[in-house]
């Protein structure tokens, strides 16, 4: 690069205003993190509307991940071949036109193929607009500006069993994807009319690899398959999750010995030279599976061990995405007097301790605990994405800001497949521990086995019950509340696991660079 290309990248500044251009692409991302989650409530609904299995409905979730997670890594490859501002806008026009197309979905193989395509365009929503943010601001605003950006990551995932709850409930599933339509359209204008392409990512030409394009494709897709489906295909007893297992490790681990070797990767592998990066990589791993996995086990134990409505147990979660908005604004504040990776410590301390609250869980437990758990969790978030985001592109050049992009959401994004699959998983198999630590005390020789047994038959027999029936009702109610404390003990054990990994994560922020506001190091970077 000359000296006179160089000086004018540097001085480009956007046409509009970057507060406006970082509000609409956000809320372009918003749109399509939303899908990821907003569908998982409705999937009874449109399994009974479409005459197919509630496993069959699963795929139009596995469809739009597996699409989604392959675009993630090769976005900033397309947004160099198209241009990133044409490469956006096609990605909101065509997600908007595949939500409309699965609204009136008549089938489910139509469905699937709707939500596949819908899962491909909406994968360049997110690492594009974090590029546009990134490229919109001076250093010193990015932290103010990823605050917006970590409203859209965060709280969507949040929004949409709520919100799908309550349409779903209220009026139709096919809702869940018109209300998209008027969303997309005033994106697509709104980014047409406000946002420019910088020098550095105009559409230029550049080779396709082919090979490396396709080990991607083929290791992230059966991964996707893999943690999507092994809940229900029973994990390592299906040969089917065996093989998606095998093919994923050898596609992913072909990509990455390619992508270094290549002279002319499809993914520029050049952005963990820069420690900042690798490590904020770790970090957002680590964030983004617990984010996700405590996402659905709150709302999962509501909904499966305590008899709650899909709404009702999409409001549990409401509050902390609130908890997450006036958060974000004084962890801002704090970042200018603070280094980050303290911010950071501190937020894995502080989701170890509402993990560890949280593992208080009873068998009475109310909807007001269930809310003050959730909330005290994404208090932690609130101190984590915008300075791990910030740290990940502090000391990296211009140039590399797409493929960055593309690789960061990438891990966010598996990671929290990967955080939700482990921890439906782990959820089975420690209630299956407890209930067989629990059943040796169902025996006639425990004296408070039997002695529960006859305080159940008193309770029966004041309601009424037949005497002839009195022992065997007594029976199966103990037996079903052994099952449902055996339920509440492994939700507690996997709130423990998370509480583990966040303990993980905290010294490894130590390792980053001692930044402040996302522009001032007290430290040379290199």
């Amino acid at each position: 690069m000359s000296a006179a290309s160089a000086a004018h990248d540097v001085a480009w500044k956007p046409r509009g205003n970057p507060w406006l251009i970082a509000v609409v692409v956000t809320l372009a991302a918003f749109m399509e993190i939303l899908d990821t989650t907003i569908v998982n409530v409705a999937l009874p609904h449109i399994a009974g509307s479409l005459s197919s299995s509630p496993d069959d409905a699963t795929w139009t979730l596995t469809s739009y991940l597996v699409a989604n997670g392959i675009v993630l890594t090769i976005s900033g490859w397309l947004g160099t071949v198209i241009g990133r501002k044409r490469y956006f806008m096609i990605c909101i026009a065509m997600f908007t036109v595949c939500s409309l197309l699965c609204g009136v979905a008549q089938s489910l193989p139509q469905l699937i193929v709707f939500r596949l395509l819908q899962g491909f365009f909406g994968g360049g929503l997110q690492p594009n607009q974090q590029a546009i943010v990134l490229d919109s601001f001076d250093p010193r605003k990015r932290g103010a500006a990823f605050a917006i950006t970590a409203i859209a990551t965060v709280v969507a995932p949040v929004l949409g069993p709520v919100l799908g709850g309550i349409i779903t409930d209220n009026a139709s599933w096919r809702w869940i994807f018109f209300i998209n339509v008027p969303v997309g359209l005033f994106a697509l204008f709104a980014v047409n009319a406000l946002v420019d392409d910088p020098p550095w990512a105009v559409k230029r030409k550049r080779s396709v690899d082919y090979i490396g394009l396709a080990l991607i494709t083929l290791g992230l897709s059966c991964l996707q398959v893999m943690m999507d489906r092994g809940e229900d295909e029973g994990w390592f007893q299906s040969p089917f999750i065996v093989h998606m297992a095998i093919i994923a490790g050898a596609g992913l681990v072909g990509a990455v010995l390619w992508l270094l070797m290549a002279k002319k990767p499809i993914v520029n592998l050049d952005v963990f030279k820069d420690r900042n990066f690798a490590i904020s990589s770790i970090l957002i791993v680590g964030m983004g599976s617990i984010l996700y996995g405590t996402a659905v086990l709150i709302p999962q134990l509501a909904q499966t061990t305590l008899g709650y409505t899909a709404t009702l147990a999409g409001l549990v979660l409401a509050p902390g995405g609130l908890v997450i908005i006036f958060l974000i604004p004084f962890v801002g504040r704090l970042m200018k007097v603070v280094q980050l990776r303290y911010l950071i410590a501190t937020g894995f301390g502080v989701m170890v301790m509402a993990l560890w609250y949280s593992n208080t869980l009873a068998p009475n437990v109310d909807f007001h605990t269930l809310v003050a758990m959730r909330s005290f969790q994404t208090a932690g978030l609130g101190f984590l994405f915008v300075p791990i985001s910030i740290m990940a592109y502090h000391s990296l050049p211009k140039s590399l800001g797409a493929d960055a992009s593309s690789l960061f959401v990438m891990f966010r994004n598996v990671s929290g497949s990967i955080g939700i699959s482990i921890a439906t998983a782990l959820v089975s198999e420690r209630t299956q521990a407890s209930q067989a630590h629990l059943s040796t005390w169902l025996t006639s020789y425990n004296q408070s086995f039997n002695a529960l047994i006859a305080q159940n038959e008193a309770t029966l027999r004041a309601l009424g019950r037949a005497a002839s029936t009195l022992h065997s009702d007594a029976v199966a109610y103990t037996f079903q509340t052994m099952l449902h404390q055996a339920s509440i003990l492994a939700y507690s054990d996997v709130f423990i696991y998370c509480a583990v990994l966040a303990v993980a994560m905290a010294p490894i922020s130590m390792f980053l660079s001692p930044v402040k506001d996302g522009g001032h190091s007290s430290a040379p970077v290199h």
